[in-house]
């Protein structure tokens, strides 16, 4: 089989590679931190000696060490397995000449303006929306199109950096925190577009050759952006077969991927979109991996697929597992994420009683906190499962509640 050089900063502790993998230890190349393999160490020297550790993995020295370990050992893949590593792993494709997804294509599916120029262009609704490189484009479209607007890194994740502003207060508060934000204020790196009332709901699955190949919707409990400026819980629910929001998502999800470049191969996808009050698709944004938080564990109690893990497995010359659209879920769950609050943490004195509740506390006692970081950010999470979607968000909320009653941060 083909050798791959694989981009990966997830925890082989949480993320086991070599389970997912059918190869064998010469065939991957591993860049990774040496963060990601602490408490590993065995299974890093048996099933990836060929790896390379990296100390800065965000720095551009990855992309070089990824090269020399690809030359060195004759890779004819790449593969990855987190947004920031889409693009960086198109780059080294491309300097190789080995198939896979192309920097046109992962451009595309990182960079929001370009996503949604494409995705307009097509006849696909995108809010409103323009590049942010100077405080007088900013001005300039509030101008036209009014508070509130919305403020983002064009290649963000997560919700980190961004910012919904209401008043010219918030603006100010935005303006000011320019030194501050991971993505400095500078031409090239920031976006405004329109606020869009609506339900936020996110389609995820695999795509091929610029088709889907299955794909389920499900609906979010709440704003991603806002989970981070409130400190709110996350999550959302799978839709039933017979939601009439169905086949509406899925064929949003259907015209998105169709308006991108395409990848050759399979790849994972996790696109976010709204429904308007009169029920039409709205464009948030597109990845070309599995979505974060528990999504892909929720995608594989349905269907039997893990999307992180199927996604990459094709990424290396595997065959899908699932290679149709099942007519529906084996059963109906959702998964909530439970916000860190203010000070040390006092986990709750036992387990959640919730029916159909899985509860993973994620924080150890005495951990301090100061609040949400970003959007998949949890002191705990929890699968939640029912026999309906409706019964799945009473659960959650007697989950919330719960937690509410029972976690507390000590203010020392």
């Amino acid at each position: 089989m083909p050798r791959v050089v694989l981009f990966s900063r997830q925890p082989l502790t949480t993320r086991p590679l070599q389970e997912w993998l059918d190869r064998t230890a010469d065939d991957i190349v591993l860049i990774t931190t040496p963060k990601a393999v602490a408490g590993a160490e065995e299974v890093l020297a048996t099933h990836f000696p060929r790896h390379r550790l990296v100390d800065d993995y965000h720095s551009w020295a990855t992309e070089q060490a990824a090269e020399e370990a690809a030359r060195e050992h004759g890779a004819e893949l790449v593969a990855s397995t987190s947004e920031n590593d889409v693009l960086r792993a198109a780059r080294l494709r491309a300097r190789l000449g080995v198939p896979g997804q192309s920097t046109e294509s992962a451009v595309a599916y990182r960079d929001k303006v370009v996503m949604k120029r494409m995705a307009r262009a097509a006849g696909i609704r995108v809010p409103a929306f323009t590049t942010v490189d100077a405080p007088a484009d900013l001005f300039d479209f509030i101008d036209a199109e009014g508070f509130p607007v919305v403020v983002k890194p064009r290649t963000g994740l997560s919700a980190k950096g961004v910012s919904i502003l209401r008043s010219t207060a918030d603006v100010t508060a935005f303006l000011e925190s320019g030194g501050e934000p991971d993505v400095p204020h500078v031409p090239g790196q920031w976006m405004v577009e329109g606020f869009v009332s609506g339900t936020l709901h996110h389609v995820d699955g695999i795509m091929c050759e610029g088709r889907i190949t299955h794909s389920w919707p499900s609906v979010y409990t709440g704003g991603l952006a806002e989970r981070v400026s409130d400190g709110i819980h996350l999550g959302s629910v799978l839709l039933e077969p017979d939601d009439e929001r169905v086949e509406s998502l899925q064929q949003a999800a259907a015209d998105v991927v169709a308006a991108l470049p395409a990848a050759p191969g399979a790849l994972a996808f996790h696109l976010e979109v709204w429904l308007d009050p009169a029920g039409e698709p709205v464009l948030c944004e597109i990845a070309s991996r599995a979505g974060g938080a528990l999504i892909a564990e929720v995608y594989e109690r349905a269907f039997g697929v893990q999307l992180a893990k199927e996604g990459l497995r094709a990424q290396c010359g595997s065959e899908l597992v699932l290679d149709h659209q099942p007519s529906g879920p084996e059963a109906i769950l959702g998964w909530i994420l439970l916000p860190p609050g203010h000070g040390s943490f006092v986990p709750p004195p036992g387990p959640c009683p919730v029916p159909g509740a899985e509860l993973a506390v994620k924080l150890a006692a005495g951990t301090r906190r100061e609040g949400v970081e970003h959007a998949v950010d949890a002191a705990a999470e929890a699968l939640v499962r029912a026999g309906s979607a409706e019964e799945v968000l009473k659960r959650m909320a007697e989950v919330t509640e719960w937690w509410h009653a029972n976690a507390a941060w000590r203010q020392d």
